[in-house]
C-alpha cells in the first residue's frame, strides 16, 4: 500500500510537469484543493453522480501538495489515525465530542 500511495503521489506531479501545471505555488494549490472540496460538497448536498470524480480531484491535489513539499503521505496518515486511535474526547454541554 505504502509504495502504491507514494507512486500515485508522483504520478500526479509528474502530470502536473507535463501539463504546464503549478508546482511552485503551494498558496496556489491549496486554493486549488479548497475549490475541489467545495465541489464535492455540492456535488455530495445535488447528489450528483460526479461526486466520485469530484473526490478524487480532492486526493490528486492533496497526493500533489504532499509530493511537493516532500511528504509521505501514506506515513503522515499513519501517524495521524495512532494519534486519533489514542485521543480522548469528552462531550460538551451541546453533545458534541471536544478533544480532552
Amino acid at each position: 500500500m505504502k509504495n502504491k500511495l507514494k507512486r500515485l503521489q508522483e504520478l500526479v506531479l509528474e502530470n502536473k510537469k507535463t501539463k504546464g501545471f503549478n508546482t511552485t505555488s503551494i498558496e496556489q494549490e491549496f486554493c486549488y484543493l479548497y475549490g475541489e472540496v467545495g465541489e464535492a460538497y455540492t456535488a455530495y448536498c445535488r447528489e450528483l453522480s460526479s461526486l466520485p470524480e469530484e473526490l478524487a480531484d480532492v486526493a490528486i491535489y492533496l497526493l500533489g501538495i504532499s509530493e511537493i513539499l516532500g511528504i509521505d503521505l501514506y506515513e503522515e496518515i499513519l501517524k495521524k489515525m495512532e494519534i486519533n486511535r489514542n485521543r480522548e474526547y469528552r462531550t460538551n454541554d451541546r453533545g458534541i465530542p471536544v478533544k480532552n
